[in-house]
């Protein structure tokens, strides 16, 4: 009977031991997992941050352009009213295309935060 128990006592602390080496094991390779998430989500904001500059350079162009445009046909004499009233619609759309891009972005962030938890 002091033989099983010895036995049985060995056992017991051996598998503890392999569970715990198991448990570490598994946290050591979470904590990477989470580190690697972390820079990856890092980059990702950075590489959005360097798009929205460039999307709103593009924008402040493209408004340029249109200036120009307006006022090199306005000295020509060949812009009408008409012309006028489109020129608004244009930059309202360029906002809405901003605004549906930073909720795709931000949505994108909670996705992340969630998955990390």
């Amino acid at each position: 009977m002091k033989n099983y128990t010895s036995l049985k006592g060995k056992r017991s602390r051996t598998m503890l031991m392999d569970l715990q080496s198991w448990r570490f094991k598994l946290d050591t390779q979470v904590k990477v997992y989470r580190d690697e998430l972390s820079e990856l989500k890092k980059t990702l904001n950075v590489e959005v941050d360097q798009l929205r500059v460039e999307f709103q350079d593009l924008r402040a162009t493209l408004q340029q352009q249109q200036e120009d445009v307006t006022a090199s046909l306005r000295n020509l004499g060949l812009q009408d009213a008409s012309d006028v009233k489109h020129a608004p619609a244009q930059e309202t759309k360029i906002e809405e295309v901003d605004k549906e891009e930073h909720e795709v972005v931000a949505g994108e962030d909670n996705n992340i935060e969630v998955a990390e938890n």
